[in-house]
């Protein structure tokens, strides 16, 4: 009678001792990048698979979004800086951005990476139904999506992030 007693207790510990186990555990995972598949403003299709091996940023944004705007040239500074090194930028234009005005946009400020229209927001569904830009992820050499900006990072921080990812084996 004094065993099964204790039995419900005993139980419930061991239950509430790996929940916290599992949740200590998950604490150190990171969300993978979605697959995904787009096309570039030169027609070129690519897809996330092609990301393996690399430190990629991904940058929601739009012409119409003056923070996207105005954080252009740190985006473009980064990638220039870390490009020779296994690093790599995508820029997702947001699906109500007229193609058009992404196209100039990204041909009068010589944008120096791929840029993809979102034309169905497909690809911001599947990043987790992006709604405000400019977000931008950074996603290390296994896929994984480490950090999440929504607005303008510290470009200063992001570049030690950058420095750190690029170091870790893939």
């Amino acid at each position: 009678m004094k065993a099964s007693r204790l039995l419900g207790p005993l139980l419930a510990v061991a239950l509430l001792a790996g929940a916290g186990l599992l949740t200590y555990q998950s604490l150190g995972q990171r969300d993978k990048a979605p697959a995904i598949s787009y096309v570039l403003l030169d027609g070129s299709k690519f897809d996330s698979a092609q990301w393996q091996g690399k430190v990629m940023l991904v940058n929601f944004w739009a012409t119409s979004c003056t923070t996207c705007v105005a954080e252009m040239p740190e985006i473009v500074a980064t990638h220039e800086k870390f490009k020779a090194r296994g690093f790599d930028t995508l820029a997702v234009a947001m699906s109500y951005d007229p193609p058009a005005y992404v196209a100039n946009f990204a041909a009068s400020r010589k944008l120096p990476f791929g840029v993809a229209i979102d034309n169905t927001g497909a690809i911001a569904q599947k990043f987790g139904d992006i709604q405000l830009t400019p977000t931008t992820l950074l996603i290390n050499k296994r896929g994984e999506i480490v950090k999440r900006y929504v607005g303008t990072p510290d470009f200063a921080a992001l570049h030690g992030l950058v420095e750190k990812l690029l170091a870790e084996a893939g």
